[in-house]
C-alpha cells in the first residue's frame, strides 16, 4: 500500500490538470502558430509558464486505483499486477482464471 500522502498528491495533480487543460491547450495553439507575430507568441509562452507546474499532464504518474502502487500498472484496468492477481484469485474479474498446473 502506498503512502496516503502520495495518493493524495496525485489526486491534487489530477484535479489541477483537469482544471487548467483548456487554458493550457489554447495557449499552446497560440505558441505553435507560426503565422502569429513573435511578440504575441512570446506573451503566450510567458502566460503558460505562469500557470501552476502541477497543471501539466506530464507531471501525473499512473497509480493503482486500489492500492496506490506506482509500478506494474495496467492502463486498461487502472490497477497494478498484484491487485489484479488478488481480484482474479477471488474470482472478481470476469473471464480471468487463476492458472494452475
Amino acid at each position: 500500500m502506498a503512502k496516503k500522502s502520495m495518493i493524495e498528491r496525485e489526486k491534487k495533480r489530477q484535479k489541477l490538470v483537469d482544471q487548467y487543460a483548456t487554458k493550457r491547450a489554447a495557449l499552446k495553439v497560440i505558441i505553435n502558430d507560426q503565422s502569429k507575430p513573435v511578440e504575441e507568441r512570446f506573451k503566450a509562452s510567458l502566460k503558460l509558464a505562469k500557470l501552476p507546474r502541477n497543471s501539466s499532464a506530464t507531471r501525473l504518474h499512473n497509480r493503482c486505483q486500489l492500492t496506490g502502487r506506482p509500478h506494474a500498472y495496467y492502463r486498461k484496468l487502472k490497477m497494478s499486477r498484484i491487485a489484479l492477481r488478488d481480484l482474479g484469485s477471488m474470482g472478481q474479474v470476469p473471464g480471468m482464471v487463476k492458472s494452475s498446473w
